[in-house]
């Protein structure tokens, strides 16, 4: 599958600003999947996660316009499938364990701890417990080592984030995103006025 474009990431991606051109307007109905990102979706823009590749593509217009390295749910926690929709986003955002057996022993996390699995951004497709976000566990990419969310590099993140307020009908000026990222203990929330599809698919 052709990349058209494939996003910066490292300290750069702390100051770039994501592209857009203009809202989401995000409907349901069936998904034809057939190879890489599902066809016959009418949206603007949108992300489709492929589990089997462990891949994240970013598409625009019917083209796929980026693509990201991502690991997917454990076979005993896998990743859903099917249609969702992102509508809220938390920079630096705090850990609290799941109620759910494997997290028993777990500690909570606050923002800017290097313990915390959550890294710089959660962009939640299904709350309340399972979303896209950052780790510091790279080595994970491209492999099923999740409970279920979707990983990506940090810095791969805080662009998508970026990119998708931006399609989402909330975006910021460059002055914002700064402060966001360089206050990595300030936890701050974002709702997207025109949720963000994200089709997950085998």
């Amino acid at each position: 599958m052709n990349v058209v474009k494939r996003f910066a990431t490292g300290a750069a991606v702390a100051v770039a600003l994501a592209a857009g051109t203009g809202p989401v307007h995000a409907t349901d109905g069936p998904v034809n999947v057939m190879d890489g990102p599902a066809r016959g979706i009418d949206e603007k823009y949108y992300l489709s996660v492929d589990l089997s590749e462990r891949m994240l593509y970013v598409m625009r217009d019917g083209e796929q316009v980026g693509s990201y390295s991502v690991a997917v749910g454990q076979p005993n926690h896998p990743t859903p499938t099917g249609r969702f929709h992102i509508r809220h986003i938390v920079w630096n955002p705090r850990w609290v364990p799941p109620d759910a057996r494997w997290a028993r022993n777990k500690r909570p996390r606050d923002p800017g701890d290097p313990r915390n699995p959550m890294g710089r951004v959660k962009l939640f497709f299904h709350e309340p417990d399972l979303y896209i976000h950052g780790t510091r566990e790279t080595d994970s990419l491209g492999e099923a080592e999740s409970h279920g969310c979707v990983r990506m590099a940090n810095g791969q993140v805080i662009e998508l984030a970026r990119q998708v307020m931006a399609n989402g009908g909330s975006p910021r000026n460059p002055s914002w995103f700064r402060r966001v990222v360089n206050s990595v203990t300030s936890t701050r929330s974002v709702y997207l006025s025109d949720p963000v599809l994200v089709e997950i698919h085998h």
